[in-house]
């Protein structure tokens, strides 16, 4: 059980890094290979100053970092163990996605 305030702090950034769709895809697209911001942006079918917008919120969650490439920057998961995490938490969500046992889920807005 977490207890401690910087675990519990540390899991609700990552929260909040999943709750946009777009930082969603920005995730999965970065668990496949570092990217400059103009090729995700081209990549994701979004505007630029949108992507930037979500990359200066996981930036600032500590999920990505930015790494300088001359006058680029290459945008990377913070850590290995991200990616790792990312595809279990996919391997799960999909799991029970697909296991469903409410059946009125879309009715009620709940699952």
């Amino acid at each position: 059980m977490l207890t401690i305030a910087s675990d519990i702090d540390a899991l609700a950034r990552f929260g909040r890094a999943l709750a946009d769709p777009i930082r969603c895809r920005i995730l999965l697209a970065l668990r496949e290979a570092p990217a400059h911001p103009a090729d995700l942006a081209d990549q994701l079918k979004i505007s630029r100053t949108r992507l930037s917008n979500h990359l200066a919120c996981l930036r600032d969650c500590g999920i990505v970092v930015a790494v300088p490439e001359g006058r680029r920057v290459r945008y990377e998961l913070a850590d290995a163990r991200l990616g790792h995490a990312l595809d279990d938490l996919l391997g799960a969500v999909l799991a029970v996605e697909a296991d469903r046992t409410c059946l009125d889920a879309e009715e009620k807005g709940c699952c």
